[in-house]
């Protein structure tokens, strides 16, 4: 049935999207080389390397990059396919679409050519590309950290940087009202399939959807001054406090290290190859 379908395919994706968190959750705290690391060590160097992807212009160099990312998320125990799902089906190519006028409009010397006429150029093909590596290695870059570091350790990192606390606070907020927006339309979606008899039509499925988010963005902010008043009530001053108490580890020097002769590598190498 037409309403069926459409509320079975609203149901599957939330569905998924909640499985996909817990997936992730759980690689936080899987046995692997960089979920060992100190999260302010990951933080920073990860920082770095997002900076250096930014500022290196060798088609060469930016895919030895991405080859050594995947090299850490498969010592990371993470599947690379799960991994390249993550980051290749929106942004970068979001980014490609982008970046392809530049195949067409760039002048330079031809590369492919058409009833005598230049289509693509050596430097448009070039800057296309670099275009496309550079989303693609800093998102990659992103996600990983993600991935092998539990969110309020990545909080408490940032704060340990001197990230302001009002910015760190709206952060873990938001990270957990996802969780419950995604839990509460999920539950939302379900109800009324267990009450649909027959189909509806798109009209219909239209308004309902919009009278839901409604509801939902209501009991948000209802839940909101909630939560507030909860955290007032124990003690809350403006500073979150966890019981995380990091410390340097052999390891973490090693892998900074390592970092370290990386960046230094591409920021030299990045501009020559």
């Amino acid at each position: 049935m037409k309403g069926e379908s459409f509320l079975s395919k609203n149901i599957s994706g939330f569905t998924h999207t909640l499985e996909s968190v817990i997936m992730a959750e759980d690689l936080s705290k899987a046995p692997g080389l960089l979920q060992r690391l100190d999260p302010r060590v990951k933080v920073a160097t990860f920082v770095l390397f997002i900076i250096s992807v930014g500022l290196a212009r060798s088609l060469w160099v930016l895919s030895i990059i991405f080859a050594l990312v995947l090299i850490l998320s498969f010592l990371s125990k993470i599947s690379i396919g799960f991994f390249l799902k993550r980051i290749l089906l929106f942004i970068p190519i979001f980014t490609a679409v982008i970046a392809l006028p530049a195949l067409f409009i760039t002048p330079g010397s031809p590369l492919v050519t058409i009833a005598s006429k230049v289509v693509i150029t050596e430097q448009g093909a070039r800057t296309a590309g670099l275009l496309f590596l550079r989303v693609t290695n800093s998102l990659s870059f992103g996600v990983l950290l993600i991935l092998t570091t539990p969110w309020p350790n990545i909080l408490v990192a940032l704060r340990w940087f001197r990230m302001p606390s009002l910015i760190v606070d709206i952060l873990s907020m938001t990270y957990r009202y996802i969780f419950l927006l995604l839990h509460n339309v999920n539950s939302m979606f379900l109800a009324r399939r267990s009450r649909v008899i027959g189909s509806f039509s798109s009209g219909e499925n239209r308004r309902w959807l919009t009278r839901t988010l409604a509801t939902v963005m209501a009991k948000s902010q209802h839940l909101s001054g909630e939560v507030y008043l909860a955290m007032l009530s124990r003690g809350y001053q403006g500073e979150v406090r966890v019981l995380s108490d990091f410390k340097l580890k052999r390891r973490d020097i090693l892998w900074m290290a390592f970092a370290l002769l990386a960046i230094v590598s591409i920021l030299l190498w990045g501009n020559r190859l």
